[in-house]
């Protein structure tokens, strides 16, 4: 098992053998590509740039640059995916986001870790642990999604929120570290922020 294929199974690896300096050179170059795009070009060139950089993408990919990766390829992303301003995934391990994500600005998906004793961290080896996003989900601005985690689909996650544990479907969690608030019922359709309410019926 190379380094790599290490990475990918959630194993300790060390980033500057087997082709993966090479991979993330070849990243930074489509990054680069991407966060200085013409405004005129950006309407058709950052979606065909995002199908080309990540492993996967559903219909009408969408994100504000700048935006920084360690891969790209072990990112996957639904359809109508939208990201604002200064998005960082670290994609050391698979990022897996559904159909339908808001993503605020300055948010940030960590995949990659270190060790916790300075000995063992200061061997090189890193480690990356997947991290599922469901449908329909939106990541306030200034969130943080630690390795592992997994979040699920109508989820609503506060601005400023530091994501350390699973957050189940259906649900409004923010804090730090974060935690569910409440349920999202059938009545939260009819309000667009806090207690008012929507004055039209095209939603």
């Amino acid at each position: 098992m190379d380094q790599k294929q290490r990475m990918l199974a959630g194993l300790p690896y060390k980033a500057w053998l087997d082709g993966l300096p090479e991979e993330h050179q070849a990243c930074k170059r489509k990054l680069f590509e991407l966060n200085t795009m013409e405004p005129d070009d950006q309407p058709a060139g950052i979606p065909k740039l995002l199908g080309e950089l990540f492993g996967g993408v559903g219909e009408r990919p969408w994100l504000e640059p700048p935006f920084h990766c360690d891969y790209g390829s072990n990112i996957t992303v639904g359809d109508d995916f939208y990201a604002n301003f200064n998005l960082t995934i670290l994609d050391v391990g698979k990022v897996t986001i559904g159909s339908h994500a808001f993503i605020a600005p300055n948010v940030s998906i960590y995949t990659a870790g270190h060790p916790v004793h300075p000995e063992s961290r200061n061997s090189g080896y890193e480690y990356g642990i997947p991290v599922t996003i469901g449908n329909n989900v939106w990541l306030g601005g200034n969130t943080v999604v630690l390795p592992g985690i997994t979040i699920g689909d109508n989820v609503v996650i506060g601005a400023g929120s530091v994501v350390t544990k699973d957050i189940p479907s259906n649900v409004i969690a923010a804090g730090n570290p974060c935690r569910v608030i409440r349920q999202i019922t059938a009545e939260d359709r009819n309000y667009y922020f806090k207690h008012r309410k929507f004055d039209v019926t095209d939603f």
